[in-house]
């Protein structure tokens, strides 16, 4: 079985985790420590996101056994990348093929592999044995989100 998800909104990482002590009143501490995601207002979003377009095309019952799994991020172009003037609509020659800056590709596929286990697509993201396919391009032409595509293996189906 193949499942196809295709996800609207700027991709974001499951950053590093902030951790601080929590104070009372007149500032004492607890003894309670809180911990937050460093990018937390964008993965929020971007994780509700990909619940969304999870939860459209999801089985009724979680996907079991090994998974094979393609992810491919399209990035917003920054706006340096483009002309001005005249030529605002094309890019420029200098312009870079592929994103090879910041967010890392790993933090992304992080956040995005916790949001497909929040949306019930699997049972837990251990389950996914292979990667044929893990890319950050950008978006060009198209709206900035990710295309998901998840392939149950059968019992002694392996690749090369």
């Amino acid at each position: 079985m193949t499942t196809t998800i295709t996800v609207y909104g700027q991709p974001a990482p499951q950053g590093s985790k902030r951790a601080f002590a929590v104070r009372g009143k007149g500032g004492v501490p607890t003894g309670r420590v809180a911990v937050i995601e460093s990018s937390h207002d964008r993965v929020k979003s971007w994780r509700q996101a990909v619940i969304d377009a999870a939860v459209s095309v999801r089985p009724d019952v979680p996907l079991h056994g090994p998974l094979a799994v393609e992810m491919t991020f399209l990035m917003p172009r920054p706006k340096g990348h483009y002309g001005t003037g005249r030529n605002a609509g094309r890019l420029r020659d200098s312009a870079a093929e592929r994103p090879s800056g910041k967010p890392d590709l790993s933090k992304l596929l992080r956040a995005t592999e916790d949001a497909l286990t929040d949306a019930g697509m699997w049972a837990d993201d251990a389950q996914v044995v292979e990667y044929a396919r893990l890319a950050k391009t950008y978006a060009d032409h198209r709206p900035p989100g990710a295309v998901i595509t998840i392939r149950t293996l059968e019992s002694g189906d392996t690749t090369p």
